[in-house]
């Protein structure tokens, strides 16, 4: 009886701990593909497209370079020799927000009980983020490569040109705008619900 009961509460706090935590997308290269093994993140993208008027390819390009659809995504641990001593950044989960422009973004929309590791507050953020950067550089919200210097210079630093010398960030820029690009062409075609 003991094994028996043994065994259930492993099995039990087994679905507790994969319960946690939200797989990648099986297909991260195909939106519509990602639409429907998520069917809440679909829902969710449409919200967010809803309420900001951001294209949902966009939002989703940048959220699948940003953290390829990890729910608790963080910038790796920094070693000296052999001795950890702290990651690059504050950045965490699905949008990889830093902690003062999440700060920012829970203040300004209100949104106390949002978890960047949650699809849809985390999708929201970036929808905030990129209505922002619409409106303080004027980068139209179809513009995924600006869009993207922007969100990973911040406004200052994109308004400074600080990533026009980061050949490796132009880069990162141009596979967003191809993946935008990609995801547009795919959502067009999509046969979902």
């Amino acid at each position: 009886m003991s094994k028996v009961f043994t065994a259930l509460i492993s099995l039990f706090a087994a679905g507790v701990i994969t319960g946690c935590s939200t797989t990648p997308p099986s297909n991260p290269d195909n939106l519509c593909a990602i639409f429907q093994e998520k069917d809440s993140w679909y829902v969710a993208a449409h919200e967010v497209h809803d309420k900001y008027g951001v294209p949902i390819n966009v939002a989703m390009a940048i959220m699948s370079k940003e953290s390829a659809f990890v729910d608790d995504a963080k910038p790796p641990m920094r070693w000296f020799l052999f001795i950890p001593y702290g990651r690059g950044s504050s950045a965490y989960g699905y949008a990889q927000a830093q902690d003062p422009v999440w700060e920012d973004y829970v203040d300004e929309a209100g949104s106390f009980f949002s978890s960047r590791d949650d699809f849809a507050d985390a999708l929201d953020f970036i929808a905030w983020y990129m209505t922002r950067t619409k409106k303080v550089n004027g980068v139209p919200l179809t513009d995924a490569y600006n869009q993207y210097l922007n969100y990973h210079e911040g406004w200052g630093g994109f308004t400074q040109g600080t990533y026009k010398d980061k050949d490796w960030l132009l880069n990162l820029a141009r596979d967003v705008q191809e993946t935008s690009d990609r995801y547009r062409e795919q959502l067009l075609k999509c046969n979902l619900y």
